[in-house]
């Protein structure tokens, strides 16, 4: 048997929860349904993309560090499409990868298909109901 990890989720009010995990750190998550304006935290599926951008992004800069690459920024943004048809789950995922240094173009696209071939379980998890594209960019500095 593999790890066990437990989370739950505990409603506020509204559609307000606030979620904790092992970790014993706490997300609040809330919808924009119901009129609701005034929201405390992401929504369940934004937590989704920030998920995969988050695990993917942490390989990829661990992995950069590895190959002693000079990176001195990064930013991974996620764009996700929904179907029309309930329960909207995404259809199409794209990532952005925005890295600042003197990085190797090439160091950069293999640290990006380790994490999606080998080390982040979010990208493949999603990866088999969902088709995940990536593109990336070196630029001089992250505004």
């Amino acid at each position: 048997m593999g790890t066990v990890i437990h989370a739950s989720v505990r409603l506020r009010e509204g559609l307000h929860f606030t979620a904790v995990a092992d970790s014993g750190r706490a997300i609040e998550l809330d919808s924009p349904y119901e009129s609701n304006t005034d929201l405390a935290g992401p929504s369940p599926m934004e937590t989704v993309l920030m998920a995969l951008a988050g695990c993917s992004a942490m390989d990829v800069i661990s992995i950069l560090r590895k190959k002693r690459q000079p990176v001195t920024g990064l930013e991974v943004k996620a764009q996700g499409v929904r179907g029309d048809e309930y329960p909207k789950p995404y259809t199409n995922i794209e990532l952005v990868y925005r890295c600042s240094g003197e990085v190797d173009p090439a160091a950069l696209e293999r640290a990006i298909e380790l994490s999606r071939e080998r080390y982040c379980p979010v990208w493949r998890m999603l990866g088999a109901t969902v088709d995940i594209q990536y593109r990336y960019e070196i630029v001089p500095a992250l505004d």
